[in-house]
């Protein structure tokens, strides 16, 4: 009587808990994607889907985890310090998004720039560490991952050797990302002098208030006027050898789009932190001058944002497209505006190619990338699958005059969830440089055949249509 009398009165408080978590969903006017994928997730896998909404779905602890510390705000400002440069040379084609991007996220167009695409791992590692070697105030890092290995190991005594030089060095690193590391290997940096900072700590009993917005963004600064940014973290994985093929993109710049980085970079400490980084350090930021070099505007997303920024410059830069959209990503799991955006581009004859691993790393990631393939290639897409190593390149080059280079995937979670910055670029040279990237990457793919993927197995159907449900909570 008793075990009756508790089954049913569990039962009712669970049927009541998840009725009022299905009206809170309801009621946050998510897009009805996500809403019906919460939904269903919740209702179809009981306890499971409850505990992954509180993990990993709830925009209320989103706006009390993140929103509190204005972060928004918080970069606005500090990007306004920045001095705005008197340019000639603003493309006319592009002087709408321009403007877009300047005015939703304080993203000023710079250019006194000079701009080195680095297609490696090694190249990466040997220009950073040059650069690091010859700074004389600061070394800004800001990762999502940096293992404790050999190429971890290499950064971390550079930066080790600087500190001991009187050189500031600051690094964030995610706390998620970086779970597996040891955390000795950053109390060493820390007793050398180095500042380190964990981007929002997750530890029980606080984990579902921040283990689903993640610091993503991957950028170096160094003394204001050399910066990185891209897709490479610090991991040995990074670096291709014999037995592992890594096909990645970082940029290197020399110039003012530095100090934006720098700015970016500046709010994520004080954000993750809570203390401001003394602005006696950058007594030596460089004065803007009036250059006549590629135009580049730094672009951030993140859960605090107002709008889904970097997605709006992509959905604009791909409706205007004319001649040829490329891109490059390791997870597509694209949002309705970027799938309709690619596919009228497709119908209007634009030559849309995208490029992806032939094995993203876990099954259920290649089930949701491929779940898109069918209407993609119906739309005239073409589709090459990477087959010799990893694509984990972030890539979109178009029309050749523009392109964007950063950290963000083509997916929900990097537009939407995590912390990302890309550098987006106006510039004929650049745009044929990142296109030349693409096509010598083409030699190491597979294309996918219309033909041939609708004879795919029907249980590789089924796995698809189940994922592609979920991909938005992805």
């Amino acid at each position: 009587m008793l075990s009756n009398i508790f089954f049913w009165t569990t039962l009712t408080l669970y049927i009541v808990l998840i009725l009022s978590t299905v009206v809170i969903i309801t009621l946050e006017n998510r897009q009805p994607a996500k809403t019906i994928a919460w939904i269903l997730a919740i209702v179809a896998l009981p306890v499971v889907g409850f505990v992954f909404f509180l993990i990993f779905g709830q925009n209320l602890k989103k706006e009390h985890t993140i929103n509190r510390h204005h972060y928004r705000q918080l970069l606005r400002r500090l990007r306004n310090r920045q001095m705005p440069e008197r340019l000639a040379n603003l493309p006319e084609k592009y002087f709408q998004l321009i403007q877009l991007c300047a005015k939703t996220m304080g993203a000023l167009p710079t250019a006194s720039n000079t701009l080195q695409m680095l297609p490696s791992g090694a190249d990466y590692m040997q220009a950073l560490l040059r650069d690091i070697a010859a700074a004389k105030n600061f070394v800004l890092i800001e990762t999502y991952i940096i293992e404790d290995d050999a190429v971890g190991r290499l950064l971390s005594d550079a930066l080790v050797e600087k500190a001991s030089q009187g050189v500031a060095v600051y690094l964030i690193y995610d706390d998620v990302g970086c779970w597996r590391v040891p955390q000795k290997f950053f109390r060493r940096l820390e007793r050398a002098g180095i500042k380190v900072e964990a981007f929002m700590e997750v530890r029980f009993p606080s984990l579902t208030s921040k283990v689903n917005y993640r610091n993503h963004r991957k950028l170096c600064v160094i003394d204001g006027t050399t910066s990185y940014v891209g897709g490479m973290n610090f991991a040995l994985r990074y670096v291709s050898h014999a037995q592992t093929k890594w096909y990645d993109l970082q940029l290197r710049i020399e110039g003012t789009a530095s100090l934006s980085l720098q700015h970016i970079f500046m709010a994520d400490w004080q954000f993750a932190s809570g203390r401001e980084i003394p602005a006696s350090l950058f007594a030596h930021e460089p004065e803007t001058t009036v250059n006549e070099g590629p135009v580049v505007q730094m672009l951030t997303s993140s859960p605090a944002s107002q709008y889904p920024e970097l997605m709006y410059a992509l959905t604009w830069a791909l409706q205007n497209a004319r001649r040829y959209v490329y891109i490059q990503t390791p997870y597509f799991m694209p949002t309705e505006p970027i799938l309709q955006a690619l596919e009228t581009a497709a119908l209007m004859d634009v030559d849309v190619r995208i490029m992806l691993p032939m094995r993203p790393d876990g099954k259920w990631l290649k089930w949701a990338n491929e779940s898109y393939f069918s209407e993609l290639l119906h739309a005239g897409i073409k589709i090459y699958r990477c087959t010799d190593g990893f694509l984990h390149a972030k890539m979109v080059v178009i029309d050749d005059d523009w392109c964007t280079i950063g950290s963000s995937n083509i997916d929900f979670r990097s537009f939407e969830n995590n912390f990302e910055v890309g550098a987006v670029i106006y510039d004929k040279d650049t745009a044929l440089e990142a296109r030349r990237f693409f096509e010598s990457n083409l030699p190491h793919c597979k294309e996918l055949k219309y033909a041939e993927w609708k004879r795919r197995p029907f249980g590789h159907k089924w796995a698809e249509s189940a994922t592609r449900i979920m991909a938005p909570l992805f």
